[in-house]
This record gives structure tokens, C-alpha cells and sequence, in this order.
């Protein structure tokens, strides 16, 4: 009996540690967005995460939620400098996330100022 459950607990943890590595190293897409950042915060009562939002149309329509992970520091630093200003993120998908990562499915792993393409069209 004792030798089935530890290979019960063995097999449960080596399950588990398969699950988060899935879920961590495999991405479900990878890409690029543009928009004006209109949001960054570090909220959560339990596990603190860093959030944000990226305005994508005119009226504010098509927002795009994201989560950066607490190791991407120089990311944090960026965002928080350009919240205000039309930004270009390249971000991670990933299948799903665990509450201590964030509340959305994209990660930015990047962030660059961007020229926005409605306040930049030269007049003929």
C-alpha cells in the first residue's frame, strides 16, 4: 500500500511540473500590437501582477489587456515611462495563466515608443 502511494505522489508531482512547464515554455502565439498605452498597475490583494491596456482604435473601442511578469523589470520601467504615449509591445500567448502571473493569456516581454499613425499623416 505505501509503495502505490508514492507512486501516486510521485506521478501527481511529475504531472504537475509537466503542466506548468507546458504552460510556461510552449507559447500558443507570438506578435506585436500597437495602440496608445493607457494603463499600467501592479494590483492583486494575494499575488501582486503588473496589468495593463493598449487602446487600438479611435474611440477607445478595442482595448487589449495584458500581463508582464515580475522577472521583465526593464519592461515595468518602460511601460510606466510611456503610459500616455503610442507604443508598440511584443508579447507571448500563452494557453492559459496561473493567478500569480497574471490575469490575462498575453505577456509582453517588450515594449518601444511608436509613432501613431492618426496624429502623423503629413498634408499634401
Amino acid at each position: 500500500m505505501k509503495k502505490i502511494l508514492t507512486i501516486f505522489v510521485i506521478s501527481l508531482v511529475l504531472l504537475l511540473a509537466a503542466y506548468f512547464a507546458f504552460v510556461y515554455y510552449v507559447p500558443y502565439s507570438e506578435g506585436t500590437r500597437s495602440g496608445e498605452l493607457i494603463k499600467v498597475s501592479n494590483k492583486g490583494v494575494v499575488f501582486k501582477t503588473w496589468e495593463g491596456e493598449i487602446s487600438q482604435g479611435i474611440s477607445g473601442a478595442e482595448i487589449f489587456k495584458f500581463s508582464v511578469l515580475d522577472k521583465d523589470k526593464d519592461v515595468i520601467q518602460k511601460l510606466n515611462e510611456l503610459q500616455g504615449n503610442y507604443v508598440k509591445v511584443t508579447y507571448i500567448e500563452r494557453y492559459t495563466t496561473l493567478a500569480f502571473w497574471g490575469d490575462t493569456k498575453y505577456f509582453v516581454t517588450a515594449v518601444d515608443k511608436d509613432i501613431s499613425p492618426h496624429f502623423n499623416k503629413k498634408s499634401d
